[in-house]
């Protein structure tokens, strides 16, 4: 198990990539764009993301094979215009690496953790002319990931976020000011309520090391098996669907499964 013979098959996948859309090629793959490419690419990357989770290598290792794929077509499709190749993409990565790890190909030392982290952040922000700087974090990104990686480059930058006990008073004031108003049913001061008492909860994860996208995706995963032994239940006890039942009915067949599953 080595990587003497990757060049050899990185080259060789290029080479199916270019077939593929030549003229003699595969209809589907010919007719393919970059934008009609996003879907798949991220797809692919979701699916690499659960064979991950999942710790299957057998899978992780198909999953990087599509997502090498992708990238290589997609590669191909800016070569054809002329615009860059996957060499020109690949030197691009290799430049990024080494000048931002200093560290390690070059002599430079750093005091701490800390120190490193702030000069990786000083000089990706300085790679781009148009940046957000530090908290250049992508706004296509899902929107509690987005959160997540936003506090933790400005802790990153040196920025002091707040410690437990002020971000747990905040977030008791804020339900308390929502309870208010979805009281008085302001959706318009709900909707920002919601929204800055969940940065706070990705501002307390940050310091207790949770991984939000993991733990919502867990619990969501509980939720659906609950949801689903429950409406087993109903049927069988009461030959109807969940939809088909009344509230009161649905409390009492839920209590069943809040600590059983």
């Amino acid at each position: 198990m080595n990587n003497n013979n990757a060049p050899e098959k990185f080259k060789e996948l290029l080479e199916i990539v270019s077939k593929l859309r030549s003229p003699d090629g595969c209809p589907w793959d010919k007719k393919q764009t970059p934008k009609s490419m996003k879907p798949y690419l991220l797809e692919e990357s979701h699916e690499l993301a659960e064979a991950i989770d999942n710790d299957n290598p057998e899978h992780v290792k198909e999953e990087l094979g599509d997502l090498f794929f992708q990238l290589s077509l997609i590669c191909q499709m800016y070569k054809e215009n002329g615009i860059f190749s996957a060499s020109d993409s690949l030197q691009v990565i290799i430049d990024k690496m080494i000048r931002r790890h200093p560290h390690v190909f070059e002599d430079t030392i750093f005091s701490s953790d800390e120190e490193l982290k702030r000069n990786w952040l000083d000089i990706k922000a300085g790679e781009k002319k148009e940046s957000a700087g530090s908290l250049d974090v992508p706004k296509s990104l899902p929107a509690l990931l987005r959160a997540q990686r936003v506090i933790h480059r400005a802790a990153a930058s040196g920025f002091q976020l707040h410690d437990n006990s002020t971000i747990m008073s905040g977030i008791s004031q804020k339900i308390n000011v929502l309870t208010t108003a979805v009281a008085e049913e302001n959706s318009s001061e709900v909707s920002r309520l919601i929204g800055e008492t969940l940065f706070m909860m990705v501002e307390l994860g940050r310091l207790f090391e949770i991984y939000y996208e993991d733990t919502l995706h867990d619990n969501t995963t509980l939720f659906v098996n609950k949801y689903l032994a429950m409406e087993k239940l109903i049927q069988k006890e009461t030959g109807k669907k969940v939809s088909e039942t009344d509230s009161r009915t649905q409390e009492q067949y839920w209590k069943q499964f809040q600590e059983n599953i």
